[in-house]
């Protein structure tokens, strides 16, 4: 059986990469997304390790347990200063989620799950958006995994300001 203190350890190396992001810089959220594609890539061991601890946390329930909407989700950790700052909420998805403004700017990590899933018309790995953004997460063609690093855990679930 996975705890979460396993998977927040595992995630170090990538807190640690992420504490590197500035998503207040000005730089384009592709091109971040990008550089930690090329950094941190889904299929690499780090990740790898990362997935099998996720897919053992929703098989065994414990990485989302609540439930809206037809969405699962989580927080696994609270935004501190052994995430960097970051919180990390975990949700497992296909379709759409609720619409949701980043104040600091937000950095997911997509694992597909079933099908050939796309999370906001991106393959599996990362999507960055920067503060102040809004959308509506939504997964299509199969089922994601999905890991939010939220920079000091701000997210408002609202409409479109």
């Amino acid at each position: 059986m996975a705890e979460a203190t396993e998977l927040i350890a595992a995630l170090q190396p990538v807190l640690e990469r992420l504490r590197t992001v500035d998503l207040r810089s000005g730089a384009d959220p592709t091109t971040l997304a990008a550089g930690l594609d090329v950094d941190l890539p889904v299929d690499g061991p780090i990740l790898g390790m990362v997935r099998t601890l996720v897919e053992l946390g929703l098989d065994e329930g414990w990485l989302c347990p609540k439930e809206a909407g037809g969405v699962r989700f989580g927080r696994l950790a609270k935004a501190s200063p052994a995430t960097h700052g970051f919180s990390i909420d975990t949700v497992d998805m296909r379709g759409p989620g609720p619409g949701h403004t980043h104040p600091q700017g937000e950095i997911d990590l997509c694992f597909p799950l079933d099908g050939q899933p796309t999370f906001d018309g991106r393959a599996a790995g990362w999507t960055v958006y920067g503060p102040g953004s809004w959308h509506v997460p939504t997964v299509a063609g199969g089922r994601m995994a999905i890991l939010y690093f939220l920079p000091g855990g701000e997210i408002r679930f609202e409409p479109k300001p």
